[in-house]
């Protein structure tokens, strides 16, 4: 991951800022709003797509002085293994402290039990309590837009948690001018969401003007998968695929990625970044909608989750 360097003004009228800059522009004050406010602020990184954004805008916010924050992950320990090893070399490239918090930790301690239907995302809420409560993390930078689903849709930019990290929409402060409140009781935080103005869209075209590597399951390739619910989802040992359903190979790429037992692929010829781009462009479902289980659970599974502490 490096830092590219551009002119951020448009060449026919420099004195307005594009499009890209100005979303980019608005995250970086964001972090640097964070780090002036805020004593222990990390950030989420799974090595998914909009992750890798966020930690590339912070990058960007500080240089030439290193990230302030540390990295933490929720890993259900389903994870893509191409992803976890972008991870990890994204980490060591940058000098970066990672926190992983398992699940599979507290699976195996009792705190948590094993979901009959094998799906472990809805399972990181705990543990990712556990890790703000234990590292004393006051700011938590997560990756979620408001273009991804209607709960999101609802969340400010600094979004105030209770002492339980519940989040309650009443409590939610109004953001006018871009001034942001960060002030919280002892006990409570605040998640930080830097690209809630973003688009899939927006997300994709950035990648491609910064240049950013991501994990190669983004991309079109060839993989052993299933359909269940209308996805195709990736064999594993939390339950996929059953007697009834069929092993198929076939060309897919992800367009978000997660828990393997919940995160569909897409059928897609798309290798490259424009290719991706004009898929998008063309698509009608956003990519929660199209390739996440979990978000189909009930018509408000995300918000619900929420209120309970998840992102």
């Amino acid at each position: 991951m490096t830092i590219a360097t551009h002119s951020p003004l448009d060449t026919e009228n420099p004195f307005t800022l594009s499009h890209l800059d100005a979303l980019e522009a608005e995250s970086v004050h964001i972090f640097r709003e964070v780090a002036g406010e805020f004593e222990r602020p990390v950030i989420l990184f799974s090595g998914g797509k909009d992750s890798i954004v966020m930690l590339h805008l912070a990058l960007k916010a500080f240089h030439p002085a290193p990230v302030p924050f540390a990295l933490l992950h929720v890993d259900t320990g389903h994870n893509f293994p191409e992803v976890l090893a972008y991870r990890d070399r994204v980490a060591q490239q940058h000098s970066l402290r990672l926190h992983v918090a398992s699940v599979q930790d507290f699976i195996d301690d009792g705190r948590l039990r094993e979901r009959p239907d094998g799906t472990r995302n809805p399972l990181q809420t705990v543990p990712l309590l556990d890790a703000i409560e234990s590292h004393k993390f006051d700011a938590v930078f997560g990756g979620g837009r408001r273009d991804e689903e209607k709960a999101r849709a609802k969340e400010r930019v600094f979004s105030l948690r209770d002492e339980f990290g519940a989040w309650d929409p009443r409590r939610q402060r109004p953001e006018l001018w871009s001034l942001y409140n960060g002030k919280h009781a002892v006990g409570e935080h605040v998640r930080v969401f830097p690209l809630s103005n973003w688009t899939e869209l927006d997300v994709w075209q950035y990648i491609e003007r910064e240049k950013i590597e991501l994990p190669e399951i983004y991309y079109a390739h060839r993989r052993d998968v299933f359909k269940r619910d209308g996805m195709w989802l990736t064999a594993g040992e939390w339950g996929g695929p059953k007697e009834t359903e069929t092993v198929e190979n076939r060309l897919i790429r992800y367009r978000t990625v997660g828990d393997m037992s919940c995160t569909g692929a897409v059928d897609s010829d798309a290798a490259t970044i424009a290719d991706v781009i004009t898929e998008i462009a063309a698509s009608r479902l956003t990519e929660r909608g199209a390739t996440r289980a979990d978000d189909k659970m009930s018509e408000a599974a995300m918000e619900d989750r929420k209120r309970e502490g998840y992102f």
